[in-house]
């Protein structure tokens, strides 16, 4: 992965970085379909300890991001919070070239893979609920059955995450 040009906001601590991906409420899923890029917003939850992130997402069984997935499909992942006009300390409508955005991201090149196991289906639909939420739901195998749970592994070395925020 390329190095980051404004390193100034750059995010390495993994506490900060959790607390983005904790905060961020959408995934936007960026997967080559036929040679053309495709961009999906999804819900997601996600295992991250400093290290690999591991992100969850969860989709009907059928459809083009299905058909593009397959498995171990090359993919990147960006998602953001705390976004926010940043009118760079000028008066309002002042200076156009000033404003700017606050924000707070996390993004990362992976491989995404359905997951077919029935035991890790149920575990990340519960984590998604959860993360999605804020309550805890009961979810067997009978009813993560009708639904497909996507995969997203991004390795630690493909990682990064930026912040511009308010002082």
């Amino acid at each position: 992965m390329k190095a980051m040009r404004r390193k100034d906001r750059s995010v390495t601590d993994p506490k900060r970085i959790e607390r983005i991906l904790l905060a961020a409420r959408i995934v936007h899923l960026g997967l080559v379909d036929d040679g053309h890029p495709y961009v999906v917003p999804l819900h997601y939850c996600y295992e991250y300890a400093g290290a690999d992130l591991t992100l969850y997402m969860h989709s009907a069984r059928s459809g083009r991001k299905i058909d593009v997935i397959g498995a171990g499909a090359p993919c990147f992942v960006e998602l953001e919070c705390d976004v926010d006009l940043d009118d760079g300390g000028s008066t309002p409508y002042d200076q156009a070239c000033k404003y700017g955005s606050f924000y707070s991201s996390v993004m990362g090149e992976g491989t995404a893979s359905l997951v077919t196991d029935e035991d890790e289906k149920v575990h990340a639909l519960r984590l998604l609920m959860r993360q999605q939420t804020g309550r805890s739901f009961p979810i067997t195998r009978l009813m993560a059955k009708p639904v497909a749970v996507i995969r997203v592994h991004v390795p630690a070395n493909a990682l990064t995450a930026k912040a511009h925020m308010r002082k």
